[in-house]
């Protein structure tokens, strides 16, 4: 799959892992696969140093899927201890790719989070890494680091989950069913309607308030940074993929052929937690208590005034939370309640 004109910078200096042939738990086989990836850091002579980080939604690896605040020297994943994997997922625009056989041309790709989490395994065994130190992702991200750790039980140290159910839920449904029909309906300003309705679930109604509250009457900031968002995501993403990605979500579940979600990840072998956003429109914070208790994990919950988003915002907490997942003390304890809520760049990568 190729993006639009403005994607070519969140493809850029991206390495490919050729992995062949790939079939999909749908039964298609997709002809030579290349997985785009981003690498820093070294990886040590054992190989067991490295982290992997998925992105979300909208994500690209050219700047780790969101998760760049907290990767480089003297921060939570520093790269002179650790090497960090950040794969492009398999059915997102930015330079995984692959050929299709004659027979599916036409027809919707039907890919998973098993198949991403697969994909990704290639690269992880390509790259010779035995086992990660830790597997995480936040959203679409943290659901294809539970289907890791379901699939791959001895592949990781330690796996942390961000706002992330372990199975279906009506209401993510329901609002992909929305950003679906947009796009269906109009596939170019469709786009743009999906990302203002997607931006809506990943913020809460406090924040909006407190940033796009009228200051005169007749003004409507809030119109602006909607359709701002919507056009910009228009311009760096496709349709195909975002179509795509919302059907893996929506078939997303760890239960599929293991019985129940419980069993599914109390086989991993390693330190599982998930985190849930108190405020989180998208998948409140009981979706991943639910599994979290089922299997025995850890669960913390990051407070936040920003909602979804909250687990690419607040920096301070999510960095406490990665560097405790990777054994490391913290300089500074997670801060439940942030002393200030400020715009940023990463917000637009769900």
């Amino acid at each position: 799959m190729s993006g639009p004109p403005d994607a070519a910078a969140l493809k850029a200096g991206l390495s490919t892992h050729r992995a062949g042939d790939f079939t999909l738990e749908s039964g298609e086989t997709l002809r030579d696969v290349r997985q785009a990836y981003r690498l820093e850091g070294e990886i040590d002579a054992d190989g067991g140093n490295v982290v992997l980080l998925f992105h979300s939604l909208t994500g690209s690896p050219a700047d780790l899927g969101g998760w760049r605040p907290f990767v480089g020297e003297g921060l939570p994943i520093d790269t002179r201890r650790y090497a960090v994997l950040a794969p492009n997922v398999l059915g997102s625009c930015y330079g995984t790719r692959f050929l299709r056989g004659a027979g599916h041309a036409g027809t919707p790709l039907a890919v998973t989070t098993r198949d991403m989490a697969r994909l990704a395994a290639l690269l992880v065994t390509a790259l010779g890494i035995p086992r990660l130190a830790l597997v995480a992702g936040g959203s679409l991200g943290g659901m294809v680091t539970l289907e890791y750790c379901a699939t791959f039980p001895k592949g990781a140290r330690a796996a942390i989950s961000f706002a992330a159910p372990a199975s279906p839920t009506a209401w993510g449904a329901a609002w992909n069913h929305v950003h679906r029909t947009a796009i269906e309906a109009a596939p170019r300003s469709g786009l743009a309607l999906a990302r203002m309705v997607g931006m809506l679930t990943y913020r809460t109604p406090d924040e909006i308030e407190r940033r796009f509250r009228p200051a005169t009457p007749g003004t409507h900031p809030v119109r602006d940074y909607l359709e701002h968002h919507g056009e910009k995501l228009v311009r760096r993403f496709t349709t195909k993929s975002y179509l795509t990605l919302l059907d893996a979500i929506d078939s997303h579940n760890l239960a599929r052929g293991r019985g129940s979600v419980a069993r599914a990840l109390s086989a991993f072998q390693g330190a599982l937690a998930g985190v849930g956003i108190p405020g989180d429109l998208l998948y409140p914070p009981e979706e991943v208590l639910r599994w979290a208790r089922a299997c025995g994990a850890g669960y913390r919950a990051l407070a936040s005034r920003s909602g979804h988003d909250a687990f690419l915002l607040e920096t301070d907490a999510i960095g406490t939370i990665l560097a405790e997942a990777l054994g490391i003390e913290p300089v500074d304890p997670v801060r439940l309640v942030p002393p200030r809520l400020q715009p940023s760049t990463f917000s637009v990568m769900e």
